[in-house]
């Protein structure tokens, strides 16, 4: 079947709450050079998107100033990170035998072409992404995976919460034996931080409430810490000689509240403030104790590669909240930004 020239995006035209998305009909991006253009069969809702287009990324000068993930937005932009399709057409120095394969869109621009570059920009921030019918992407950050079991639905749902997940748990260092600790465990990037823990080896103690907890302890928590009851004391008791690793998307009070709760030589990494980006915390836990904070965006290019190893033989079985139809991307990311879901939500273009 050939590509058509126009096709349905969801594009945000300024920053904004959901009334800022529109549905539009747009031209067909073609290839260029060294690109493939992906015929999109499932793409993966994630924070990124609602703070994207509300510009809370602030800036190093202003925290409070309107910002996309790295920075100004050029509007209109066709959000969206996480991608799972089928190669459709190639541009010129592509091979012609990816026409077909099915893909996972590694979403991140990174600042050099080595396997530990960081990402400075993502795909539906800083260049369109899988809102769409059709997204370009270049050769080097398509995965084939048209052997993984995994269904579009659960493959899309990898790129950003797993890639985060994974970037955490490999900057942190996390080894087998080791007792992780994670918050907001019921996100699609908790998760992820729960399965992938699991799957190393680590004893794995989670952060949630209420009737997401069952849905944390299928994920492979061994025990899990109600966040409304007084966390620090609960973490003593299920892990009275401390904890490795805590791998943390909240921040805010946790912080300081918890980074007593490292044992010697802890690690505490953080990639995200869905508690607060104001952090205080007592400075002699840390340095007395050989502890450390570490930043983490996403992943590089070799964290996503084991992703995709581990996709591939379906060692994580992403859950999927609820799927919807294009039309309703303002439905989706208010579904999303509700957070009473277990899980990633989805959309089919």
């Amino acid at each position: 079947m050939g590509v058509p020239d126009v096709m349905r995006a969801v594009r945000v035209t300024r920053h904004g709450g959901p009334e800022v998305l529109e549905l539009a009909e747009v031209a067909v991006p073609a290839p260029q050079a060294g690109e493939v253009l992906v015929r999109v069969g499932a793409v993966a809702l994630n924070n990124t998107d609602l703070w994207t287009r509300e510009g809370a990324y602030g800036s190093p000068d202003d925290p409070e100033a309107l910002s996309g993930w790295r920075g100004p937005i050029d509007f209109p932009r066709i959000q969206g990170a996480d991608v799972a399709g089928r190669v459709a057409a190639v541009g010129t120095g592509v091979r012609e035998d990816l026409v077909g394969r099915r893909v996972v869109v590694d979403p991140a621009i990174y600042e050099t072409t080595g396997l530990d570059a960081h990402p400075v920009g993502l795909m539906g921030s800083e260049r369109d992404g899988g809102y769409a019918a059709y997204v370009t992407a270049p050769v080097e950050r398509v995965h084939d995976v048209t052997e993984s079991p995994l269904t579009d639905d659960q493959l899309a749902t990898l790129p950003t919460a797993y890639g985060t997940a994974l970037g955490m748990i490999e900057r942190g260092r996390l080894r087998a034996g080791e007792t992780a600790l994670v918050s907001g465990a019921s996100g699609g990037v908790g998760l992820a931080l729960v399965q992938i823990a699991r799957a190393r080896g680590a004893r794995v103690l989670a952060i949630s409430s209420g009737s997401k907890t069952e849905a944390v302890r299928a994920a492979g928590a061994h025990d899990v810490v109600d966040r409304a009851g007084g966390i620090p004391a609960q973490v003593r008791a299920s892990a009275p000689e401390g904890v490795d690793v805590v791998l943390d998307v909240v921040a805010g009070e946790l912080v300081g509240e918890g980074l007593p709760l490292l044992r010697e030589g802890g690690r505490w990494v953080i990639a995200g403030a869905l508690g607060g980006y104001d952090v205080a915390f007592d400075v002699r836990r840390l340095y007395l104790h050989n502890a450390q904070v570490i930043g983490s965006s996403m992943h590089t290019p070799a964290h996503f590669g084991l992703l995709m190893d581990l996709a591939r033989r379906a060692e994580v079985q992403p859950v999927v909240a609820a799927v919807f139809p294009l039309d309703r991307a303002a439905q989706a990311q208010e579904e999303l930004s509700r957070r009473e879901h277990v899980g990633k939500i989805v959309m089919h273009p």
